[in-house]
């Protein structure tokens, strides 16, 4: 059975979606926008747009009682290829060994012309059967 998860601290799905479904021990995440929460205002820059990135995504998992370690795979959507180092600078001071597996790409654009979108698969490894 799937279940949605909502996390009041990330922005709310600007379209037909949840934030972050669970099914059994996944959770699948949507894509996160650097969007704040609290002002629906979006930061400058690639750096800071990949930090509001990544603490909203923990405010997902933290719904579910998880972290960023609960991650195995990611997908980061750039809107420009040129951040990707500067993204990587960042994304690095989120994650740890084993990093999470992790495609990137290059879009033609994002809502609301961000810079970046990341999506992501979770674990829930405190799952009991």
């Amino acid at each position: 059975m799937k279940t949605a998860i909502s996390a009041v601290k990330a922005p709310s799905a600007i379209g037909p979606y949840s934030q972050a479904i669970k099914y059994g021990d996944m959770i699948f995440l949507s894509g996160q926008l650097p969007l704040n929460a609290e002002n629906g205002c979006m930061p400058d820059g690639i750096e800071e747009q990949t930090r509001q990135v990544l603490e909203n995504i923990k405010f997902v998992l933290e719904a579910q009682s998880l972290s960023l370690e609960s991650i195995v795979k990611t997908t980061v959507f750039l809107k420009d290829m040129s951040h990707f180092a500067k993204m990587n600078g960042i994304y690095d001071k989120y994650f740890r060994a084993p990093y999470p597996a992790r495609s990137t790409v290059q879009v033609a654009a994002l809502p609301k012309d961000a810079l970046i979108e990341i999506e992501c698969i979770a674990v829930d490894a405190n799952k009991k059967y």
